[in-house]
């Protein structure tokens, strides 16, 4: 993925912003809500680095079109913890961060819940 950029076109030339960066980004705002035990693989993510390709983004999908975001999450939720409030809490605070560091107030984020982690 890091050869993909969001690109946003000004008077004075054009915006390139990396996937990776944001990807960067939405992983440090998870970190910031309680409850989320950890990202998820997704399948294709996983036949990937099988054969050797380095995926940076688990569990984190970005994709830019027509001048809007969208990033897709997928977390596991800590035992215990209300799924449905823990999966709004990620979604306020990662649409807050891509918005706050982009300045791209058209975003969409996307939360999937793929299990539950119990304490060990």
């Amino acid at each position: 993925m890091g050869e993909n950029y969001i690109t946003c076109k000004e008077e004075n030339g054009s915006i390139n912003i990396s996937e990776d960066v944001i990807s960067g980004m939405v992983k440090t705002a998870l970190t910031e809500v309680d409850g989320v035990a950890g990202l998820s693989n997704t399948y294709g993510a996983e036949i990937a680095e099988l054969i050797g390709i380095k995926s940076l983004s688990k569990g984190v999908k970005v994709q830019f079109d027509e001048g809007k975001i969208a990033v897709d999450v997928i977390i596991t939720v800590r035992y215990g913890c209300n799924v449905v409030n823990v999966a709004k809490a990620v979604q306020e605070k990662v649409l807050y961060a891509v918005q706050a560091a982009t300045g791209i107030e058209n975003a969409e984020v996307n939360v999937h819940v793929s299990g539950i982690a119990f304490e060990k």
